[in-house]
């Protein structure tokens, strides 16, 4: 699919210039990066560049923070039973572990509760307040799920269960009545951030016990890796506390991760653990594991057990404190990730067949499909495939259990969330955010609802959100892609939504004529060594995905422009810069 380049402001002005001065040591490109990202100031920049555990916001201005306090404290004080409650994705799980790790240090009576994805379905089920019920537990805390969960905590309240809702989604127009509830989205909740992880959540209650304790942040640092792969993987904002959280994660996991986590690195990414002498960064491994890592490899891995099986395994894998035994269930992970991966390709496979069939689907601004034995675990990673495919809000469903259920999955700009909430009459369930969204309903409703649903997006989606762009921070020449300019550029990391990681463009280059096609079918991806034909330098190798089939315009030297990332490719312990294309143009020279 043609993709538009959006080129962000191009032109220097006065906040740029005045940073510039301040910041001489800093390549001028990337001081106008910083100010593109509203970092316009020198104490901006050092905050920014040099993340403190000191700028943590404090965790008693979210709402309800020391009624959840107050209330662990007397749980723990009196050794009462409580009970971990978390989703079964990999925020959910992560949220678990680390509830669970911290709290079993003060009270052993403890246990977690991963919900069955299809008996159970999301979020805090009936069946488990019972199960709290019968084991005597007195308090629950529900991490990344229970904003809505108004009839189980009302049960649960019958029962004299308190519950602790730690949440990060949007609640509907009440709140549950449950003992606190800690949601930064919540719209009486003055908390300076609002986009947490549901592990973020959990994680600022911990540390709000810990201040309440007189205890050091420091003692708490240990779980941060749990709360950069829910942030990772959950794809939240990477900005503000989010970024603090996620280098200090980060910083765990390359020099101390538990062993689940390094279990699942070894397994599963191309390297091995070495002596930090010998590298020029802190890991314990032969690269440095970044937040690319956990969303593509690590995360998914994680996300495989709640997908396939349970989610408890997922936990499992993250509380348990020997590398041999975490190896072993990694295993078990790694084979329902095949799994996984083998129904996802079959489903999206049935999808687009159905797709083709569908002679009214051209005329349609969403896409929502629908099959009954499709494998609930894998409708999500579907779902974003379609709107990568034909870029448009994408609703995947199966059914289980006499519900329709349903993953949906947004552009960029268009709240699916808004979209699915102004059809909440034919509803039984839903809940999310604003480009990712679960939902069911009634078998009798899913016509009425397809219908409604299309209706609101032809009402409301704009002719931009409906064909996908590059956003292009700057313009740069061959000649300025050098090891200092990259290592400045690596003081932007850790890179995420809100916080990319920078996409230059380059016009008039041209290989060198070593490009060649690469691929299982020997023409998918495109391998290149650019020279930029107007500027002396030498060439740079660059690899460019799914883009094969321009080949025809890359042959022979002929001209063309560029859009890529600037990465690092380790090959034989060899380091070099190279160019990932994420698009390409035929170049045409302007008329005068």
């Amino acid at each position: 699919m043609k993709k538009r380049w959006v080129i962000l402001d191009k032109q220097e002005n006065q906040k740029t210039d005045e940073l510039s001065k301040q910041l001489n040591n800093l390549h001028p490109i990337l001081v106008r990066l910083l100010v593109q990202r509203q970092i316009d100031t020198k104490e901006k920049v050092k905050a920014f560049f040099k993340p403190t555990l000191k700028n943590l916001h404090d965790p008693f201005l979210m709402k309800d923070m020391d009624k959840a306090v107050s209330r662990l404290d007397k749980a723990i004080k009196n050794q009462e039973k409580i009970l971990v409650y978390g989703d079964y994705d990999v925020d959910g799980t992560s949220s678990v572990a680390l509830m669970y790790s911290f709290v079993k240090t003060y009270d052993s009576n403890i246990e977690y509760y991963i919900p069955d994805r299809y008996k159970e379905g999301y979020g805090i089920s009936i069946e488990s307040i019972e199960y709290a019920k019968e084991q005597g537990f007195t308090l629950i805390i529900a991490l990344d799920c229970g904003i809505k969960a108004h009839n189980q905590v009302a049960k649960a309240n019958e029962y004299g269960i308190d519950i602790i809702v730690c949440d990060h989604h949007r609640p509907g127009d009440t709140l549950p009545a449950a003992y606190a509830v800690l949601d930064p989205k919540r719209e009486d909740c003055d908390y300076p951030f609002r986009e947490l992880s549901g592990c973020g959540v959990g994680f600022k209650l911990i540390q709000a016990y810990t201040q309440f304790l007189n205890r050091p942040i420091h003692d708490i640092v240990k779980y941060l890796d749990l709360v950069a792969i829910s942030i990772a993987s959950d794809v939240v904002p990477i900005v503000d506390e989010n970024r603090i959280l996620a280098y200090f994660g980060l910083r765990v996991i390359n020099n101390q991760p538990r062993p689940g986590i390094e279990a699942t690195i070894l397994q599963n990414i191309t390297l091995k653990k070495t002596d930090t002498k010998e590298i020029p960064f802190t890991s314990i491994f032969n690269k440095e594991i970044t937040i690319s890592d956990l969303v593509f490899t690590v995360g998914p891995r994680i996300n495989a057990a709640g997908r396939m099986d349970t989610g408890r395994n997922s936990v499992k894998l993250l509380i348990t404190e020997s590398l041999d035994a975490t190896l072993n269930i990694g295993n078990k992970i790694k084979q329902y990730n095949e799994e996984r991966k083998t129904k996802d390709r079959e489903t999206f496979e049935e999808a687009l067949q159905m797709i083709k069939k569908d002679d009214s689907f051209g005329n349609k601004r969403s896409l929502v499909i629908y099959k009954p034995d499709w494998h609930k675990g894998v409708i999500g990673i579907v779902a974003s495939r379609l709107v990568e495919q034909f870029y448009k809000p994408s609703i995947v469903f199966t059914e289980s259990n006499g519900l329709i259920t349903g993953s949906a999955r947004s552009v960029k700009d268009f709240d699916i969330y808004d979209a699915i909430e102004e059809c909440e009459s034919f509803l039984e369930h839903f809940g999310g955010h604003k480009y990712a969204a679960g939902l069911s309903l009634l078998p009798e409703n899913l016509s009425a609802f397809m219908e409604k649903f299309e209706e609101v997006v032809q009402r409301t989606i704009t002719e931009a959100s409906l064909h996908p762009e590059i956003e292009i921070d700057s313009e740069i020449l061959i000649c300025d892609i050098t090891p200092d300019f990259y290592q400045q550029l690596n003081l932007f990391a850790p890179f995420g939504p809100d916080n990319m990681s920078p996409i230059f463009m380059t016009t008039m280059v041209y290989d060198d004529g070593h490009a060649k096609q690469l691929g299982n079918n020997g023409n998918k991806h495109l391998k290149l060594n650019i020279v930029h034909r107007t500027v002396s330098s030498y060439p740079i190798p660059a690899i460019a995905f799914g883009l094969g089939d321009f080949y025809e315009n890359v042959k022979d030297s002929k001209h063309f422009n560029i859009c890529y990332h600037i990465e690092e490719n380790i090959w034989n312990n060899n380091t070099t810069l190279q160019l990932n294309i994420k698009d390409m143009q035929v170049y045409v020279k302007k008329k005068d």
